[in-house]
Order: C-alpha cells, then sequence, then structure tokens
C-alpha cells in the first residue's frame, strides 16, 4: 500500500454511555461491524437503533482542528471533549469521505463528515458550533478487527 498523507493516531477517547465522561486509553480493540471496546455505540449492526445510513462505529478527529480552534476563537478544547475516538495528526480527514485508510492493522472506510451538533455543544459548554462546520471530524466504518494504540501510523490507499 502506498503511504499518502501519513499520520499518526495521537489519542483514543471512550465513553462508556451517552453523554458520559470520555476517558483517554493507549490501546482499544477494533471490531468490524461494531465499534470500539468499551464505547457507547460498540454495539452490533443488526441491535443497533439507527437510521439505515447512520454509522457510529468510531469517530475521527484532526488534533490540527482543535489547535485550529483554539488560535482562531481562544476556544481551548482537550482532544476528548470533542466527544470523537480518535484524534489524528498528519491527514485530512475531510479527505477520506468513500475511501479506505488503515490505522496501524485495521482498515477502516470514511463514511462522511462527522459534523458537530447541538448536543456536542452542551457537553463541551463552549459555542464551537459554527467554527467548527466541515471541522469537527469523520464518521467511519471499521472493516477489520485488531487493536488500535496510540502512535499507530495512519495510511491512506491512493485514489
Amino acid at each position: 500500500m502506498a503511504v499518502i498523507d501519513p499520520g499518526t493516531l495521537e489519542a483514543i477517547h471512550l465513553a462508556d454511555r451517552e453523554a458520559g465522561p470520555m476517558r483517554a486509553v493507549d490501546a482499544v480493540m477494533a471490531i468490524a461491524g461494531v465499534g470500539l471496546t468499551g464505547d457507547r455505540y460498540a454495539i452490533p449492526i443488526d441491535e443497533q437503533d439507527l437510521a439505515d445510513d447512520e454509522v457510529r462505529e468510531v469517530t475521527l478527529v484532526e488534533a490540527e482542528q482543535i489547535e485550529w480552534l483554539a488560535a482562531e476563537t481562544g476556544i481551548r478544547l482537550s482532544p476528548g471533549s470533542t466527544r470523537r475516538n480518535l484524534t489524528t495528526r498528519g491527514v485530512r480527514l475531510n479527505d477520506l469521505v468513500g475511501r479506505t485508510f488503515r490505522v496501524g492493522s485495521v482498515r477502516i472506510q470514511g463514511v462522511e463528515l462527522c459534523e458537530p451538533c447541538a448536543h456536542m455543544q452542551q457537553l463541551v459548554g463552549q459555542p464551537v458550533l459554527r467554527p467548527l462546520v466541515h471541522r469537527a471530524g469523520l464518521r467511519a466504518r471499521l472493516l477489520d478487527d485488531g487493536e488500535l494504540r496510540v502512535g499507530d501510523p495512519i495510511e491512506v490507499d491512493p485514489a
């Protein structure tokens, strides 16, 4: 696989229940079609109560966007407070909608942008809706089972 836009997995965060606190972990098991072990959305697809096209197996956010938010607006967020599972560095997540990429040994397919919502803004307690439009990350589908670890390389399949 050719490496395009090489990146790194910088942080992993999970919440065991909706609106529950996000906790940082160094590693997590990814289960294809389910999610990240220990996360609130790690439910087999046939048991999920979601719209047919909604994917919540894993969410990602760019560390660079969190830094941009602080520089441009003064709003400082920790990676976990974005409510996204994986914080990346060195990869443009918006470019991964519809593409397959690998984090460590796990293949992942970008599905759609993970836009900010009023619920996220309420949990964050800051006015992040407008500044994070098209900057809040990516919803993705896990294609393989495997372990994700902080520091794993991120490789993007060529277009």
